[in-house]
């Protein structure tokens, strides 16, 4: 049994960006790209791919990853991490988004050494740079308690709202305050992860519509560490263009 493996949800369809993980760019999937990025940046950790259609499964398999069939019902990539890793049995589960090509393997630490010091989930975030990307609603904000390392809410709303300046606020403003960007790294202790998809839906997260606010919520810690790696996750044909152009 592995003690921490990487376990990456994958789900064929998606609305803003249909099949988006089969994507070529420059002759290769998406999700090749994110498979290839992880084994090279991270070789220790075993690595599986949870998927749910045979597409995914045979262009992973034949690329010489490990793929498990999981559930096409599952709502969230939470719930299909669950599922998956009732067959890896890892005690610590690393998850990467199977649409992060530019994905560390300092990140990828950084997430098992907070697993490992007891954390119950752990997750990333990086500094905002920019007004417009800190306004944005699709760009989710945390708020952290620094000397603890921990998530203290979640929001796509701008947080911590500036006050004195009536919330205009500009990039000079940003870059000097605790203003972060979360991002979509997670890890879990397994008990957690099953007991996960049992924990009833929050009030916020329906209203955020951000699942990680369903354990908040119910109690338990996130711990979260600030990484300076720039990430381009991939929800639209832009960004692919982006990621294609960062290749160059």
């Amino acid at each position: 049994m592995a003690q921490t493996a990487i376990i990456v949800p994958c789900r064929l369809e998606s609305t803003r960006f249909p099949r988006k993980l089969l994507h070529q760019i420059k002759g290769k999937p998406l999700v090749r790209w994110v498979a290839e990025r992880i084994k090279t940046q991270a070789p220790e950790f075993p690595l599986w791919f949870a998927v749910d259609h045979e597409l995914l499964r045979d262009c992973l398999t034949e690329g010489g990853f490990q793929a498990l069939m999981t559930s096409p019902a599952h709502q969230s990539g939470t719930d299909r991490l669950a599922e998956a890793n009732r067959t890896v049995g890892a005690k610590y589960v690393v998850n990467v988004q199977a649409d992060e090509p530019l994905v560390t393997g300092a990140q990828i630490r950084a997430l098992a050494g907070m697993l490992v010091g007891g954390a119950p989930m752990a997750t990333m975030a990086t500094p905002f740079h920019r007004a417009e990307d800190f306004a944005n609603p699709n760009q989710v904000k945390v708020v952290l308690a620094p000397a603890a390392k921990r998530a203290l809410f979640f929001s796509r709303a701008p947080i911590p709202f500036a006050r004195d300046r009536g919330g205009r606020v500009d990039d000079t403003w940003v870059a000097n305050h605790p203003c972060f960007k979360h991002l979509g790294l997670y890890g879990y202790h397994a008990e957690l992860l099953e007991k996960f998809a049992k924990l009833p839906l929050g009030r916020l997260e329906q209203i955020e519509k951000l699942e990680q606010l369903r354990v908040l919520e119910n109690g338990y810690e996130i711990a979260c560490d600030v990484t300076e790696d720039q990430t381009i996750g991939v929800d639209t044909p832009e960004d692919a263009a982006k990621f294609e152009q960062w290749l160059h």
